[in-house]
């Protein structure tokens, strides 16, 4: 039997390394090269594993192209492994499977078929559901099904917690369904079309907050949409960005108010009225500007050495262990000074990093954001 692996993303290397666990027969891994990762939210490099264990891959850009399809086609796999790709998987490549293509969904199949998958159960306040693994065919994840594990949604969960639990879950699963595989005896089980549901695409605009709607829908989107992905925002005085990453809804006894509007500020915190509560904003930021970077980062905030190391390039070099602990994490970096700090903002600026705008973070006074891309 032979098998490959096309994937991009942290549940793409947990099947991989239950693949190396087991000894699963796997030929090649196609890794979505680094040069085109910038948008892929959670970006894992395979290659560097596959290559760790003597594993032969290859790097992609599209994974339709033509020479990945003759390559494909020359390996004749039995089974591909379509785990965590965001880009569509043609007929061509399909038909290159002897057995069939396997792909990964994170809901209980048929329902909740499509796009932002995990990001729309958050919004509709799903807890209990399933993570799909399924044969993938010419529709729209609706080949049948090899099996599907159980996993929890609190109503405190953001997305990084979600996606947490499901690779959890993935981690459960994926073992099961391969060792059936090595022993012939998978069961397929055909999806009841009457109880498909789909789920449409969602884009970044989708994360404005409609301050009329009930205060527990809106802390839900700002937990669906929050880090990886574009945050929930509401635009202050009709113009400034602000995006909300953290918050908890309650009842209002106290103020009378249009629904947006600031009521309280504190250090740790801030309370915005709602139709039907308070939203207690706990993580913001507001950016006049633009980000460079898309993917995730590590943020530094508030630089400093100490008088009696001063002048002994101490601050280069922890600026140096970031970047380089940020390019093994590959993740972009960002940080702050106040507007008034000449000092800093050329030190930040020596360093590499691009001016993006002003920023506001958790009530402070405006300061000057930056970042660098260090892959």
């Amino acid at each position: 039997m032979k098998s490959i692996l096309i994937g991009s993303v942290h549940s793409s290397e947990i099947v991989l390394r239950e693949m190396i666990k087991l000894g699963f027969p796997l030929e090649m891994v196609f890794s979505l090269d680094d040069q085109y990762s910038e948008n892929v939210s959670g970006y894992v490099p395979l290659h560097e594993i596959a290559e760790a264990y003597g594993i032969p891959f290859k790097k992609f850009k599209k994974i339709g192209s033509e020479d990945n399809i003759q390559l494909i086609k020359e390996i004749a796999p039995d089974y591909i492994f379509v785990i965590g790709l965001s880009q569509l998987i043609n007929k061509e490549i399909i038909n290159s499977a002897k057995i069939g293509v396997v792909g990964f969904h994170p809901t209980p199949l048929p329902k909740f078929r499509g796009r932002a998958a995990m990001v729309w159960q958050v919004l509709l306040g799903v807890r209990e559901t399933k993570c799909s693994l399924f044969m993938i065919d010419e529709g729209i994840d609706s080949g049948d099904i090899l099996g599907q594990e159980e996993y929890v949604i609190e109503d405190t969960d953001y997305a990084v917690d979600v996606s947490r639990k499901l690779g959890e879950a993935l981690s459960r699963l994926i073992p099961k369904v391969l060792e059936k595989i090595i022993k012939g005896n998978l069961e397929l089980i055909k999806q009841k079309e009457e109880e498909a549901t789909y789920l449409l695409i969602r884009r970044p605009e989708d994360g404005q907050i409609d301050w009329k709607e009930p205060v527990e829908k809106i802390q839900r989107l700002i937990r669906a949409v929050s880090k990886p992905y574009p945050g929930a925002f509401s635009l202050y005085d009709g113009v400034h960005k602000v995006i909300i990453w953290r918050a908890d809804y309650l009842e209002n006894r106290k103020y009378i108010g249009i629904p947006g509007q600031i009521c309280e500020i504190h250090d740790a915190y801030m309370d915005v009225v709602g139709m039907d509560g308070i939203i207690r904003i706990w993580d913001y930021e507001n950016i006049d500007g633009k980000w460079n970077t898309s993917i995730p980062y590590i943020s530094i905030h508030k630089v400093a050495t100490s008088n009696k190391y001063k002048k002994q390039s101490f601050a280069k070099k922890m600026m140096s262990y970031i970047e380089n602990f940020a390019k093994r994490k590959r993740m972009d970096l960002r940080i702050d000074t106040h507007k008034d700090n000449k000092k800093m903002r050329n030190f930040i600026i020596s360093c590499g990093y691009k001016y993006t705008g002003e920023v506001v973070l958790q009530g402070e006074l405006e300061r000057l954001a930056y970042d660098k891309n260090v892959l």
